[in-house]
């Protein structure tokens, strides 16, 4: 859904309706969502003779069942949705604001549609070379990856279609623009990134390379925001890198089983590097 053309610059970004206590709220709920909800889409599961999957052997009895691995996953979208409704609460205090130009859902001046494009294949190429230099042991969301066809294509789907969209809202968007106004964009920068980052290093615990390409990424994606003074590109960015990672993600076991671990890794490279060259 496109903003209205006329309503884009009667709003800035930078100066939003709600502060720091409302986003910062938001964020937490947000947050909460994400724990909670996989509970509660799990214990009809449980009641249903897999007592195990919640009281057993916690997360472990966990990743081995294939069934609850996909509620797992599943349990997201629902989490991603409610999320949203409260982004747009907030952003347009129940229907009284607008709510793309609120957020910045627009271009700028300074940063297009391939700019975004072409920042993003760069992250992506250093965070790839990061994961391949500081070998790390596989992660939990390696392990549900690799549960099951299911769970690795749902997966790709939800990182691509939801999760850009919901983490841009809340940490570009809310965040950012609250605190920027309350502490600056130097501390806004350094405080939105480094919640990004934190909010992911439990799930990449075990590889220290995949949690330094986030913690890239996360200042990529919030000195972008700065830069542009807009969300829209924020948003390009983190959909084409997920998007990306979701196409290796459903693709891996078939290159793995063709063509080898390196030579898909050299495949991965050629393919960035020539598009690199056509962005250029």
């Amino acid at each position: 859904m496109q903003p209205p053309p006329s309503s884009v610059n009667e709003v800035n970004p930078d100066n939003p309706p709600w502060g720091v206590v409302t986003a910062i709220l938001a964020w937490i709920a947000s947050a909460l969502l994400l724990i909670f909800m996989p509970v509660i889409v799990l214990i009809p599961y449980a009641l249903l003779g897999r007592r195990g999957v919640v009281t057993g052997e916690g997360a472990q009895t966990l990743l081995n069942d294939q069934t609850a691995i996909f509620l797992l996953v599943l349990s997201t979208l629902p989490a991603h949705l409610l999320t949203l409704g409260l982004v747009w609460a907030v952003v347009t205090g129940f229907g009284k604001r607008p709510f793309w130009p609120t957020l910045g859902w627009s271009w700028s001046e300074r940063v297009g549609f391939w700019k975004s494009i072409g920042i993003t294949i760069l992250v992506l190429l250093v965070g790839f070379l990061l994961t391949a230099v500081v070998k790390g042991e596989p992660t939990e969301l390696d392990q549900i990856v690799a549960s099951s066809t299911a769970a690795r294509i749902l997966i790709a789907l939800l990182a691509t279609l939801t999760a850009p969209l919901v983490e841009e809202m809340i940490y570009r968007g809310l965040l950012y623009s609250a605190l920027q106004r309350a502490t600056g964009m130097v501390w806004a920068v350094i405080i939105v990134s480094a919640l990004f980052a934190g909010v992911h290093i439990y799930q990449y615990k075990n590889n220290l390379g995949v949690i330094a390409a986030i913690t890239i990424f996360s200042l990529s994606l919030t000195l972008m925001r700065a830069y542009s003074g807009r969300l829209l590109p924020c948003y390009i960015m983190h959909l084409v890198f997920n998007g990306l990672q979701s196409i290796g993600i459903v693709l891996e076991p078939y290159l793995r089983r063709s063509s080898g671990g390196e030579q898909k890794a050299a495949i991965i490279v050629d393919a960035a590097q020539h598009l690199l060259q056509k962005l250029s």
